[in-house]
Formats: structure tokens, C-alpha cells, sequence
């Protein structure tokens, strides 16, 4: 049958060989794309280049704990969230940005579809799923009891209300990607032509279909598929109350709630969660009793491990040599599914239009300025010395986790100090008054402000090791604002297109599609460099046509927006990174590996 050749096909797609994992999960709903917070390092800027670490052959992790102990029946697990920002609370998949917010849902948030270790929907989860032979119908039957944690039902309707949410007119959110926007009927709905989504039908209250308007190999890897408590929460579509005022609803912020293993029994917002056991989790019983969640700083998350203070958290990869030693600690890791970047500012985001606008008068319009950035930046050095070799140069935007899409040959734009000069030179951006700084090719003054992420003590050297790999090609650039920025103000001021911004460092969780349209496509509010283009737009569309069904033909499209990239420049990755978790050896049934038992909260648990 076509549905069986398309399985065959998808299993093809993804041949994911690394999991990043923090806290086991990448996000909350793993299709998703998230900004993350780049850990910080020392530079050292003096010691002696070395050769780039190849991490396949340099570097193995173990992918789960050693205990095999059973786990005590009511154990108390603590879970240390590493940051020096308080998390935001926006305890919604349909509304969080950010990774902080999606560590603290994946205790009591599930998609009704599970995946596998290539990230591929499985009929494992709390709903299984037929696709139809055209591959456009996809039908959900939501399992027995599986309920919300006030005991109501988890009903068909409540993942309509994602959709409703999702693609509605006043929607305030950055997840109305592809994979939402194919829905049939949903352009005329988003556009508040209609009020319902033609290509949704609720069957019943347990069984829903979703029909697309173009067939896409995305269904088995972005499909969205996490309910919305609608009686919880309350209704947008029926007027009980707006878009933004379920935004600030204490039903998301203070008491959410959600089917997963364990329900939010006490938020003190920003700092710690406490849950308890959901006694009817439609997997079983889970084995703790509790779990905390408590944020704890970059600087004493390892001292809060040695204390057992926490039982697992991720760790600063500065911290790695102290960590490996510590012996009541176990270290996991593989590669992220995420990388870090330098973006340039070069438009606005149009609000009534909901797409990205270029704006040829910004700094950085001049794509050979950008192309002799990326050069001038010495990521080798970053990543073998600052960071252990637990970070690599990135060369292109497809991360080597997409091992089927990743472009191996294209080199990107190595540490060429030489190049980077001479584009900038081609770029007629030189050094009129001979001090050293290079005017732009009108000969006036070219000073770039510079937002980055604070963060550690190590942050504002890694950002001024940049500046000065900057500064040795004749480009001035300085801190915006004079000061490294807040996390959660870090991303508001590039939501809201902050024109002071004009470069900015950042890094994202990539979800687990290959699909990059939801990062850099003409109407992805996560877009926030506003490059738009309209080859951009051609492969974008491509990649998740019909047509990609063909693997061959899937990887042609993605090489050819790699190279697009490389050329254009509208963000310059830096390195792609491991991800390291230090667990308390008490600890059991947990791993890293998707697709194994122990990949799943529910799972977790403690000997003692």
C-alpha cells in the first residue's frame, strides 16, 4: 500500500544518530523549534590552535544510567533546571518559546502521538493514527483513559482547539509554521474569512482527522499533535475570553494542566514546580511520588549534584573536567539537536501582514559584510579550547543530527581572517581615516551594536572574543546597550524587531523535522533575522512538497538551500554542541535515547 511505502520511506528520512538531551527530552513537543540558551565558556584566546575535534571519533557518552536497581515506590526526584533567568511560565505548548518553559512541561505535558529514536510518530502514544493512500488524511484515536488531570476526558475537540489556537486571526504565538498553515481550509480561517477549519473533522469525542492540502513527509515528524484543555483554559472561539488575557490566565501561568505522568501541584513562578503523581496516568502508575523542579545557576548546578541537592540537571560544558570527576555523578551525552548562530538584523516582521519584511537600508544588507563576518570568527578555537571539544565549527544550518539532509561537503565559511578582508575590501568597506576601522562604502561610520545573551560569568568574554575576532578584520562592534541582556529580554527585543538590534547571537533547538521553513521561511515569526527571498521561498516549499517523498529528491532540495545559505548569509552558524546531563547515581530508568522505555518521564525514578 502507498501508507506502508510512505512509512518505509519516512523511517528513511531522519536517520537521527544523536539525541541532544538535558533533561531527556528535547522539548516539550519535540517537533517544535525553540530559541535555547548557548552554555558559556572561558575563552582562551592565547593557547595554540589546534586541529577541530572530529566528536564521533574524540568523544562517547554513555546514553543511560548505570543503576539497575528498582526504583523506590515513592521516590522523590528532583530535577535542578540550569539558568541564571527565572523561567518564564508560559506553561502552553501552544504559547512557550522557549526551552526553559518546555524543561518544565515535559513532566505533565504529552503530545497524544509518541515517536521513535528517528523521531517519527509511532502508535505507542496515548492516540494511534491511520494516513490515507493519497497520504493528506491523517486519523487519531485517542486510547481509554486518558485524562486531563482534573479527571475530564482528554476529547477529540480538545486537539481542534490546538488548531483553533494555532491558525486564529489574533494568534500571539510563533508556532503557525507549515505544518499548521496545510491544513485544508486553514489560510481562509487564520485570514478570518471563516470560523472553522474546513480540513478538520471531529469524528467523535475520540477520534479526529486532520486533511492537508499538500501531501508532505513532514506528517511523520511536525505533525502537531497536543491537545488544548479546553474547558480548562477557556474558550477564544467562543468568546469567553480573548487571546491575550489566556496568555496571562492563571490556567496556564499557575495551575496548567495536561495528561502526562505527574500534574502541577505548586508553582512559585520562575523559580520551582512541585508535582505530584497522577494516579491514573494512562500509562501506569508512575514511581515517584514527587518531583521538584528547582532552577539553580549555571555556577551551583555541580555543587548542587555533589550535594544531592538534585538528583540530575543539564551541565555548563565549562564545568565538564570538574563534573567527569565528581564521583556520585554520572555523565550523559550526544549531540544536540540544536546549534548556536550569529544573526543579522535585515528587515522588520510586518504585523498585519504576519510575514517578514527585507529592508535593504539595514547595516547589515551588504551580503559580503556578512560573508567576511563569518569568516573572521575563529568557532575552531571556541569549541576545542573554550568549550573541551564539546562544540564544533558549523558549517551549514542543516545539523549533522539530520544525517540524510546534513550537506558533510559543503564547508560553510571557515576562520579565514585574509578572506574576510578581502570581501570587505570588495564590499568597499575600508579604513578611509586610517585608524584601524573600516567605514562603509559611503565612507561613514560602520559601528555595529551587538545583542547577546548573559549568563554565567563567561558569557561577556565569549561575546567580547567575537567582538575582537571583529575588530582584527576592521569591523567595530560593540554591546548593545553597553551590557549583555537577560534571557527572557534577549528574545523580547527581537520579537518585537528592535531596530537598535543590528546583530545578535542566539541558538535553537531544532525540533526534530529537518523542515528549516519554521526558522527562516517568509512568514515564521521565529524568523528573526527577516531575511526573506524568493529562491528561499521556491526550496523551502519544495522540501516539504509531494515530491519529497523521494528521499533523493528531498536531500537535492535541502543541499541546494545549504549552499543558498552559505551564500546569502542570513545567519552564520557558529558550532553545533554535545549536550551533557549529570544524573545522581541513585538514580534509575533513565536515558537519553529516544525511543527507548526509559526516555520517558513516566519512567524516571530513584533506588534510595
Amino acid at each position: 500500500m502507498k501508507k506502508q511505502f510512505m512509512l518505509l520511506v519516512g523511517l528513511m528520512l531522519v536517520l537521527s544518530v544523536f539525541l541532544a538531551a538535558c533533561t531527556g527530552k528535547d522539548n516539550a513537543d519535540e517537533g517544535t523549534k525553540d530559541p535555547v540558551k548557548e552554555d558559556d565558556s572561558k575563552p582562551a584566546a592565547e593557547k595554540e590552535k589546534e586541529e577541530p575535534v572530529d566528536p564521533e571519533a574524540a568523544l562517547v557518552f554513555p546514553l543511560e544510567v548505570t543503576n539497575t536497581a528498582t526504583a523506590k515506590e515513592d521516590g522523590e526526584l528532583t530535577f535542578g533546571l540550569v539558568s541564571d533567568s527565572p523561567f518564564e511560565g508560559t506553561l502552553s505548548p501552544v504559547f512557550y518559546s522557549g526551552a526553559y518553559d518546555a524543561d518544565v512541561m515535559q513532566f505533565f505535558v504529552e503530545d497524544l502521538l509518541a515517536t521513535d529514536g528517528d523521531y517519527l510518530i509511532t502508535n505507542d502514544g496515548a492516540a494511534t493514527y491511520e494516513i490515507s493512500d493519497d497520504n493528506k488524511t491523517i486519523t487519531l484515536k485517542i486510547k481509554d483513559n486518558v485524562n486531563w488531570h482534573d479527571g475530564e476526558p482528554v476529547k477529540a475537540s480538545d486537539l481542534l482547539y490546538t488548531y483553533e489556537l494555532l491558525g486564529h486571526p489574533d494568534y500571539v504565538g510563533e508556532r503557525y509554521d507549515f505544518m499548521i498553515e496545510n491544513v485544508v481550509g486553514m489560510p481562509a480561517y487564520n485570514k478570518g474569512e471563516t470560523d472553522k477549519i474546513s480540513g478538520i473533522n471531529v469524528i467523535s469525542d475520540k477520534e479526529i482527522s486532520i486533511t492537508y492540502t499538500e501531501a508532505t513527509p513532514s506528517l511523520l515528524s511536525g505533525i502537531v499533535t497536543y491537545p488544548t484543555p479546553r474547558h480548562h483554559v477557556g474558550d477564544v472561539i467562543a468568546g469567553e475570553l480573548t487571546m491575550e488575557e489566556i496568555v496571562a490566565s492563571d490556567k496556564i501561568r499557575v495551575n496548567p494542566i495536561g495528561f502526562g505522568p505527574y500534574k502541577v501541584a505548586k508553582i512559585v513562578p520562575g523559580e520551582s514546580v512541585l508535582f505530584e503523581r497522577s494516579e491514573d496516568y494512562w500509562r501506569g502508575k508512575p514511581a515517584n511520588k514527587t518531583v521538584v523542579l528547582k532552577v539553580v545557576s549555571s555556577a551551583t548546578a555541580l555543587e548542587a549534584l555533589k550535594k544531592g541537592e538534585i538528583d540530575f540537571a543539564s551541565v555548563p560544558v565549562d564545568q565538564y573536567e570538574i563534573a567527569k570527576k565528581v564521583e556520585n555523578v554520572e555523565l550523559l551525552a550526544k549531540v544536540d539537536l540544536a546549534y548556536t548562530y550569529i544573526g543579522f538584523n535585515l528587515g522588520q516582521w510586518d504585523t498585519d501582514k504576519k510575514e517578514n519584511v527585507t529592508d535593504p537600508s539595514k547595516k547589515m544588507s551588504n551580503k559580503l559584510v556578512r560573508q567576511a563576518m563569518w569568516h573572521a570568527m575563529d568557532n575552531d578555537t571556541i569549541g576545542k579550547e573554550l568549550y573541551h571539544g564539546l562544540r564544533f565549527p558549523a558549517t551549514t544550518l542543516v545539523i549533522p543530527v539530520f544525517a540524510s539532509f546534513h550537506d558533510a561537503s559543503n564547508p560553510g565559511r571557515a576562520y579565514d581572517p585574509e578572506k574576510a578582508k578581502a570581501l570587505l575590501d570588495e564590499a568597499g568597506y575600508l579604513d578611509v581615516d586610517g585608524d584601524g576601522i573600516r567605514e562603509n562604502d559611503k565612507g561613514e561610520e560602520f559601528i555595529l551594536d551587538f545583542a547577546s545573551m548573559s549568563g554565567g560569568e563567561t558569557a561577556e568574554p565569549i561575546a567580547q572574543f567575537y567582538i575582537q575576532n571583529w575588530a582584527d578584520v576592521g569591523i567595530k562592534v560593540q554591546l548593545l546597550d553597553g551590557r549583555l541582556h537577560e534571557f527572557n529580554a534577549f528574545y523580547d527585543m527581537l520579537k518585537a524587531s528592535d531596530p537598535k538590534v543590528d546583530i545578535f547571537q542566539g541558538a535553537w533547538g531544532t525540533g526534530s523535522d529537518p523542515d528549516p521553513s519554521g526558522l527562516y521561511g517568509r512568514t515564521a515569526a521565529f524568523n528573526y533575522n527577516h531575511y526573506t527571498s524568493e529562491k528561499n521561498d521556491e526550496l523551502l516549499e519544495a522540501g516539504t512538497s509531494e515530491k519529497a517523498f523521494d528521499l533523493d529528491y528531498r536531500k537535492d532540495i535541502y543541499n541546494q538551500w545549504q549552499e543558498l545559505m552559505v551564500e546569502d548569509v542570513p545567519v552564520a552558524p557558529t558550532v553545533y554542541r554535545y549536550a551533557l546531563t549529570a544524573t545522581n547515581k541513585r538514580m534509575v530508568n533513565y536515558s537519553i535515547e529516544a525511543g527507548t522505555p526509559n526516555y520517558n518521564p513516566w519512567m524516571w525514578g530513584v533506588s534510595e
